[in-house]
């Protein structure tokens, strides 16, 4: 069994369950605990482990409606494009993209008319973003 090894499955098993007890981790990994304990606070030192999270589907909890926006941005003005979008309160997540778009962002409203206003008034605002094309997501399927 190699490091590499145990430190997939562990990750696995946190992909799969963030909120899987170390015991849990070890019994499912084939690991003692303490193994557990020195790969994961290893795993967050090095910053492959950067956060824990909740995936929640917002519409079922607050009726929010949730687009991805590939946008098109000026090479010149990219990292102050970014910055600022970075600072919306409604950019849930914010990706460099190799595809269609130089960025991708998940974003976030109230409703489909507040997620137009979010895209066409603050995100098309910033200065460097040429366009911005939604995908408005209707269902969680998994």
């Amino acid at each position: 069994m190699t490091t590499s090894a145990t430190e997939d499955r562990i990750l696995q098993i946190l992909e799969a369950d963030a909120q899987a007890s170390v015991s849990e981790i070890a019994e499912r990994a084939d690991v003692s605990k303490p193994t557990v304990r020195k790969y994961v606070r290893q795993l967050e030192d090095e910053g492959v482990i950067v956060g824990y999270s909740a995936e929640v589907d917002p519409k079922k909890l607050t009726g929010q409606s949730i687009a991805l926006v590939g946008m098109d941005v000026d090479s010149e003005q990219y990292v102050d494009a970014t910055n600022a979008l970075k600072r919306l309160d409604a950019v849930e997540s914010l990706y460099s993209s190799s595809g269609d778009h130089m960025l991708m962002a998940e974003i976030r409203a109230e409703d489909g008319d507040s997620l137009g206003d979010v895209i066409n008034e603050e995100v098309l605002d910033i200065d460097g973003i040429t366009a911005a094309h939604p995908t408005f997501l209707q269902e969680r399927l998994k």
